[in-house]
């Protein structure tokens, strides 16, 4: 089972309760307060030296099967070459966990995603599955990260996706075809502001 959540609820699911095991992967040096256990392919043990660090080689995570009551994935499966056994892994160590992702539209409109990142996610609230397919270049980047971070604070339900698993992490794997979308540039989004902000000085005068 997948579905829509938030951060506000996983952080107070996870207040609630202290004695759970928690691993937060790929989460760099901004791991979750409430995460056990860190996994990242960098190694960040000096700057964890508080907590358990473990650095991740390969695909399969060094953790044994159920070994956490809870997982988190923030940002991170949009980065996954093999993102087919990362979430099979996921689910393999835990029973439950909380994923977060950009939307489609935050993934285009911020510069260091354009390289980065190599697959695009919706979710489908009919059938409760992750949608994934190989990332699709619609517009030329416009902002940076923390700028996205800032327009996160008020538009985060259309920039990122905050999701909630139990048991199974449902998702499909589906293709689109690049030939069937006409990226937008940037001089054209511009054009058309400024068509479009002249015309509202013409009827103004």
């Amino acid at each position: 089972m997948i579905k829509r959540s938030s951060k506000q609820h996983i952080d107070n699911l996870l207040n609630q309760n202290p004695d759970w095991k928690v691993l937060d992967i790929g989460c760099g040096y901004t791991a979750h307060k409430n995460a056990t256990v860190i996994c990242d392919i960098q190694d960040l043990s000096n700057f964890y030296n508080d907590k358990n660090f473990v650095k991740l080689d390969g695909n399969i995570l060094p953790f044994k099967d159920n070994e956490f009551d809870f997982v988190i994935a923030s940002h991170v499966i949009e980065h996954v070459k093999d993102v087919n056994t990362f979430i099979k892994e996921l689910s393999r160590v835990s029973s439950k966990g909380y994923i977060e992702l950009p939307t489609i539209l935050e993934d285009n409109l911020v510069f260091e995603n354009k390289k980065d990142h190599i697959w695009h996610m919706e979710f489908d609230d009919i059938e409760n599955k992750l949608n994934i397919s190989e990332k699709i270049q619609y517009l030329e980047p416009v902002i940076t990260v923390s700028t996205s971070k800032k327009f996160s604070k008020i538009f985060r339900q259309s920039l990122v996706l905050e999701l909630y698993w139990e048991e199974n992490i449902e998702f499909n794997l589906i293709q689109k075809k690049k030939s069937d979308f006409q990226k937008i540039s940037r001089l054209t989004l511009f054009r058309k502001f400024l068509s479009k902000h002249l015309r509202n000085i013409l009827r103004k005068n």
